[in-house]
């Protein structure tokens, strides 16, 4: 993930594309929605020199077409394509 959370506008229409390497294989997730919110949060994770001394994680929470709420923890695996304009 190499775009800043504050990117992306509340409305704006994303498709949030995640994958996990495993030994073997590599599992792929994507999501589509509408952003409610981008934040930095903190996680139960210990971590030296950050802020509060833990570790913060970069979120966007987005609102599928269904109404489903998803919170995506962005990482180096995340992509995020901006597929439509807040409005």
């Amino acid at each position: 993930m190499t775009q800043p959370t504050d990117e992306f506008k509340v409305g704006q229409r994303v498709a949030i594309t995640q994958q996990i390497p495993r030994k073997e294989e590599v599992w792929t997730e994507r999501v589509e929605g509408l952003v409610v919110r981008s934040e930095q949060k903190k996680t139960g994770s210990w971590y030296a020199h950050a802020k509060d001394d833990k570790l913060w994680l970069d979120r966007l929470v987005i609102r599928k077409d269904d109404g489903e709420m998803v919170t995506c923890n962005l990482d180096q695996y995340t992509h995020v394509e901006v597929v439509g304009d807040a409005g």
